[in-house]
């Protein structure tokens, strides 16, 4: 059990009211009513896991934050949460009353080289199934940030065999998995069935949201391949170690009035859209974004900001004075703020961001991914916002994403990219200001 959680839990009351569970973009994912509020979501993070039915172990492994409404009494809290349950539909309550039509992850254990795939029946055939989950189209995402990640390389082929009979090799020979060795292959022997099953056992882990145990594992792991200078396997374990951290946030507590509960639901709606827009990983909960501003090539700065959840979280920004960039060279300062930005953050273990943000065109996104690999090459997503036409470019990507401009999705990257240039320009005019008041002072 996490410290912190249970710290966080100690400050709920020992009254009535209504919790509202959300996923780390703020999406409400079940709300429900206790008599007791501490006792209630305590039990859901509390005590043995074998405890709770399978679609609670589900709901606790996305949770990220609790909210929760006071009530004056048992009554109350029931005519509230029938309230907010009509009004916002959250996708678990609505799974309660009916998970027939919902889908599970299925992991063929019963096989020699088990496979993952969706499936809308849960059978008592011997292999492990996950969910049910309520939304399918975040699940298939999921499996495909998963796969793209090789963070759990299970074959994705059909083809049924087993160690002791692989399948003819005419039969396999034209899988692109196995040329761009994608797939572990164990249909050639090319990963024997202890080595397969120590995937299958990761992808257990991973499901069941036990990410500690799961990064353990895989701290060991690049220890022993670096000790025998599996230098390629110690770095894509370093990968793995890295998304899997940034995806576990802490699970945090506030109290909050049903008032606030839309105004939640529509920042939250906005990141899930630009999620699915730029196709990331996870919701942008955290934007760092990044501007460069001079006169003349003189007095160059640069700004970033930080948004959290949306909004601005004035504690994080930072201003830099450009020391090695050369006048009005704005390539060659990005690349010295990012650099700077992200080594000092490597070294002192800090929260990295879910999305960067550069204010320009391809050339200046450009400059600062050469400059952010050169930090760490597992870094997050990173784009750029060119104004004229509010055209926002990806690395390796030509075709340039543009979003409707009521889009709340652009919005929120338009806010970031404009108080990046409001505090960089801001800086700019306090240091020419300094610098004249020092000029006339000293004739």
């Amino acid at each position: 059990m996490n410290r912190d959680i249970l710290s966080s839990l100690k400050t709920l009351p020992h009254s009535p009211g209504v919790y509202l569970m959300r996923d780390p973009a703020g999406a409400l994912l079940y709300i429900g009513k206790a008599i007791d509020l501490r006792k209630r979501v305590s039990s859901y993070f509390i005590g043995s896991e074998n405890r709770l039915t399978a679609k609670n172990q589900v709901l606790v492994g996305v949770v990220h934050h609790i909210d929760y409404i006071p009530a004056a009494s048992e009554r109350e809290a029931l005519l509230i949460e029938q309230k907010l349950i009509r009004r916002h539909q959250p996708p678990y309550n609505i799974l309660w009353k009916d998970d027939k039509s919902y889908p599970f992850i299925k992991l063929s254990v019963k096989e020699d080289f088990p496979r993952l795939e969706l499936t809308r029946r849960r059978l008592k055939d011997g292999n492990v199934y996950f969910g049910p989950f309520p939304a399918v189209s975040h699940i298939h995402r999921l499996l495909r940030w998963i796969w793209k990640k090789h963070l759990l390389p299970l074959r994705p082929c059909r083809i049924v065999f087993s160690e002791s009979q692989l399948p003819p090799l005419k039969k396999v020979q034209s899988c692109i998995y196995l040329h761009t060795k994608e797939c572990p292959a164990p249909c050639i022997g090319r990963i024997d069935k202890a080595g397969y099953r120590n995937i299958v056992d990761q992808a257990v882990l991973f499901f069941r949201g036990k990410h500690t145990n799961l990064i353990a594992r895989w701290e060991g792991e690049m220890k022993r391949a670096s000790t025998r200078k599996d230098y390629e396997q110690a770095a894509a374990l370093r990968d793995n170690i890295f998304a899997l951290s940034h995806m576990a946030e802490k699970v945090t507590l506030r109290e909050i009035t049903p008032e606030q509960v839309v105004g939640k639901i529509q920042s939250s709606t906005a990141l899930k859209e630009l999620q699915l827009a730029l196709e990331l990983p996870n919701p942008p909960i955290t934007i760092e974004g990044f501007d460069i501003s001079h006169t003349f090539g003189e007095n160059t700065v640069a700004s970033m900001v930080t948004f959290r959840h949306g909004k601005p979280d004035k504690n994080r920004y930072r201003k830099y004075r450009i020391r090695l960039a050369k006048h009005s060279d704005d390539y060659a300062a990005l690349k010295e703020v990012v650099q700077r930005r992200y080594r000092r953050l490597k070294e002192e273990r800090g929260d990295w961001p879910d999305l960067i943000l550069i204010d320009g065109g391809p050339g200046q996104l450009s400059s600062a991914v050469a400059s952010l690999e050169q930090v760490q090459k597992a870094h997050p997503p990173i784009i750029s916002l060119a104004k004229e036409n509010e055209e926002i470019y990806r690395p390796g990507v030509a075709k340039p994403v543009v979003l409707p401009k009521e889009s709340a999705a652009l919005q929120i990257l338009q806010q970031v990219r404009d108080e990046s240039h409001r505090f960089a320009v801001s800086y700019h005019r306090s240091l020419r200001k300094r610098r004249l008041l020092n000029d006339e002072g000293n004739p």
